[in-house]
């Protein structure tokens, strides 16, 4: 599993804290080296292939994280040769690289692994003709250690998990080598289609081969709540109801819909944002400490956390739930139209472009503390970070003499951009008079390590090839998590936006996001842009 990159602890030289390579503790030293394999993409024609997968595959390529022998062939419908499909691929590498421009060397030995199986889907000889390329392999683990992943329509996932398993690629319990599957979300569009969904995936594969993919976990931060709560003792113990006032969570985000009217008409954020990307954080930043940093061990306990959130009735979603969608404004100096004016958008359309959530975790840990989510299109700034408030000072000394003015202590994890984490407390303002006000300090990963950190698909896809299943989500956590959501769209039926539930683009949401943490005596504390 990687963890945070260089986690260093203090170390004692000529009385200063100095850090160097001694003072690292390496955690993945004794972790499996990726094994020689193929890896097969099916919807290898589409987007996600080209902006996402092939650039990742590359970059780990020209880092040297890939094995020696390796393959990676695509599998779609359209008529290519070999040379074509890495002619496709070099343009758009040379759109999508994350180093520009792209290496010629680097990327004519990368090529040479790169081929091309034409076939569809529902055929059944389309899977013959993939086993004879594979067959042609002259190392026997590129014939036996399979990574498929699925880059196509959820819908089509039983049809090649059905098709594989029948060609003998996909055996439930392999005897030579290893076969994975890598499935892309949405997982399900509610309960009972995410339980059918997994049903179809586990019919043919066991759940050890099913590998789903959420790529905001490959994020270096996010990954890095684990390093920061359970290595630091002093921020450990303070993890709890005795010390924390409430959380918030925010996933602001400053485009709107677009072009993908049609998709969001669909899910909407509940269903885009919430259910995946914010419950997995949620999760990351409440759970228990596990027995270990195994897989199941972290998974189990982030499931336990998911299924300790207090469920929602329907008078619960009205009192804790808020809608929200964007009419036109401006965002960053440009006019911005609204979610109804949108293409592909019904003009009296209810779905929800902003979601704020009040949620109460049932367990002794977090008993009576209030954890607010919240997460839009089009608000004034692109960013993700958690928000740990601390309760305010006793109402004596300082607090009695500044009341509001005295600042809550608070720790903010930065997830994107500008990664990082800042401490807020207060501290006296310099000069002949007494006077406090709020101050920060700030750790920066980009000045602190400078290195650059792993993409996440470039994360995510090295952890499937290596079996190691941490940063994946199990069929239990996608379950519970769609409990929670189905039970609040179920609290919105037949229920229209409000007036109070708009917002302008270029806003931080509806005046009804204001009033839920109103009523318990909180305010919303917006990302700001790091200098």
């Amino acid at each position: 599993m990687y963890l945070a990159a260089g986690f260093a602890k203090l170390a004692r030289v000529s009385g200063t804290d100095h850090f160097d390579d001694s003072t690292v503790c390496r955690l993945d030293t004794q972790r499996k080296l990726v094994e020689p394999c193929s890896i097969v993409i099916f919807g290898a024609s589409g987007d996600l292939t080209a902006r996402k997968l092939i650039p990742a595959l590359y970059h780990l390529f020209k880092d040297k994280q890939l094995p020696t022998a390796f393959r990676i062939i695509g599998f779609a419908r359209r008529e290519k040769t070999d040379e074509s499909f890495r002619a496709e691929l070099r343009a758009a590498l040379d759109q999508f690289s994350r180093t520009q421009p792209v290496a010629a060397a680097v990327w004519s030995e990368f090529a040479a692994h790169l081929v091309y199986c034409q076939g569809d889907l529902n055929d059944p000889a389309a899977y013959q003709k993939l086993e004879q390329r594979l067959t042609a392999f002259n190392d026997p683990a590129l014939r036996h250690n399979l990574l498929f992943y699925l880059a196509i329509s959820p819908s089509q996932f039983g049809v090649a998990v059905e098709q594989l398993h029948r060609a003998g690629l996909l055996p439930r319990h392999p005897t030579t080598g290893w076969q994975r599957i890598v499935v892309e979300k949405p997982f399900g569009h509610d309960l009972a289609s995410a339980h059918t969904l997994n049903s179809e995936l586990t019919q043919y594969a066991d759940e050890n081969q099913v590998f789903r993919i959420d790529h905001y976990l490959g994020k270096e931060t996010v990954q890095n709540i684990l390093m920061f709560r359970f290595s630091n003792s002093i921020f450990e113990r303070l993890w709890n109801r005795e010390s924390v006032d409430h959380i918030q969570i925010t996933v602001s985000e400053k485009h709107a819909v677009g072009g993908r009217g049609g998709y969001y008409e669909e899910a909407g954020a509940m269903r885009d944002m919430v259910q995946n990307h914010m419950l997995q954080v949620l999760a990351l930043v409440a759970m228990e400490p596990p027995v270990s940093l195994e897989a199941e061990s972290i998974r189990d306990e982030k499931v336990k956390l998911l299924k300790s959130i207090r469920p929602l009735s329907a008078d619960d979603v009205a009192r804790q739930v808020v809608r929200g969608q964007y009419f036109a404004g401006v965002v960053d100096g440009q006019s911005q139209p609204g979610y109804r004016q949108e293409p592909k958008v019904n003009p009296n359309s209810n779905v929800e472009t902003y979601v704020a959530l009040k949620l109460f975790i049932d367990n002794w840990r977090w008993s009576g503390v209030p954890f607010y989510l919240r997460t839009g299109k089009t608000l004034p700034l692109g960013a993700s970070e958690v928000r740990i408030q601390f309760r305010p000072t006793p109402n004596v000394l300082f607090a009695a003499a500044c009341g509001a003015k005295l600042d809550p202590n608070a720790l903010t994890l930065r997830l994107q951009p500008d990664e990082g984490i800042s401490m807020r407390f207060n501290g006296k303002i310099p000069g002949t008079q007494v006077g406090v006000r709020p101050v920060r300090m700030h750790f920066s990963y980009d000045s602190e390590f400078g290195a650059y950190t792993p993409e996440a698909y470039e994360r995510l896809l090295l952890e499937a090839m290596a079996g190691d299943a941490t940063l994946f989500i199990r069929r239990d956590e996608v379950e519970t998590a769609w409990t929670i959501v189905d039970s609040i769209r179920k609290g919105w039926e037949g229920k229209p936006l409000t007036n109070r539930e708009f917002y302008a683009a270029g806003t931080w949401g509806p005046v009804a996001a204001e009033d839920l943490l109103a009523h318990s005596g909180h305010v919303w504390r917006d990302p700001q842009p790091i200098k």
